[in-house]
């Protein structure tokens, strides 16, 4: 039995659809039963829980050969980073109750920090709590910046005709489809090839500039001339609160650009075969960029 956690999110979807696909049993836990009907459906154990629920997870996890662990970003909290400590205690601590030998951890390039790089601070601190389960083989994966990342941007385009943000425009940095790290996930608990606690990043198709991706975009939306601006941090601090983004939460996203545009949150890997996944800028902007920009269902990338 695999159990994955965020079953019915980006990564945890798709592991737990390709997992069932190969024929592995599954257990997908989630906070809404009517979300995980779909997957249900497809043959997998729905399990109702919340992850701060140390019981409930302690649970989920009986009987599991391994696991899919992963915190979800709650943008909404007050307090993000607290949110994110009471998650990351409650999965280390029924990973270690129900004495699990094995788990793919969801990480982030940047993870390496305990400083400065926003939200992926909280991921530092998780990562050091799966390293003290002395009893836990980890393999923890840590993605570059998510495509879907740029999702927002929707928004900015059709109200202001451009793309925009803090990240300076020619910056080259990775980015990756949430879809790859799902798969990518779902072979390694297929697999369990992996002993002890190791890391692993994933870097996406290529490098790119923010100016590049909104070239693909707007190829993809029929704007061929799309650019993108590099705004003040204080004008997009005031349009995230607006968004109601709550203030240590819009600080906390703030700090993660700034890292980015410092390189100070970079990869620590060379790329290579084993760190790129498959799916492309173009690819994306075609078949989840485009729809979402006209109003339609996203097609598989």
């Amino acid at each position: 039995m695999i159990v994955i956690l965020g079953a019915t999110g980006n990564t945890g979807g798709v592991a737990a659809e390709l997992l069932l696909a190969k024929g592995k049993k599954v257990r997908a836990v989630g906070r809404s039963k009517e979300r995980l009907d779909r997957l249900a459906q497809k043959g997998a154990e729905p399990f109702v829980a919340d992850v701060k629920d140390t019981e409930a997870l302690a649970r989920a996890f009986d009987g599991a050969t391994a696991v899919y662990a992963m915190i979800a970003p709650d943008h909404s909290a007050e307090d993000l980073r607290a949110e994110q400590e009471r998650a990351g205690d409650s999965i280390a601590a029924a990973l270690e109750r129900a004495g699990v030998t094995h788990a793919v951890i969801l990480s982030s390039v940047g993870a390496d920090k305990a400083e400065r790089v926003g939200p992926v601070n909280g991921l530092h601190s998780f990562e050091q709590k799966i390293q003290g389960i002395a009893t836990l083989n980890a393999r923890i994966l840590r993605p570059t910046y998510f495509m879907e990342n740029h999702l927002p941007q929707v928004k900015i385009i059709q109200s202001m005709g451009t793309m925009g943000g803090i990240v300076k425009p020619d910056l080259a940095f990775p980015e990756i489809y949430t879809h790859d790290i799902g798969a990518v996930a779902a072979d390694e608990l297929a697999e369990l090839k992996f002993t002890g606690k190791s890391t692993r990043e994933l870097l996406g198709q290529r490098d790119l500039t923010m100016k590049e991706a909104a070239t693909a975009f707007g190829n993809a939306i029929g704007k061929p001339k799309l650019g993108y601006t590099h705004f003040p941090t204080f004008a997009v601090e005031m349009a995230m609160k607006q968004m109601g983004i709550p203030a240590k939460t819009v600080k906390l996203l703030v700090e993660m650009q700034e890292s980015m545009n410092d390189g100070w949150m970079v990869p620590l890997e060379k790329r290579s075969a084993v760190n790129t996944t498959p799916t492309s800028i173009e690819t994306f902007a075609t078949n989840v960029f485009a729809p979402a920009f006209q109003g339609k269902a996203a097609a598989s990338a």
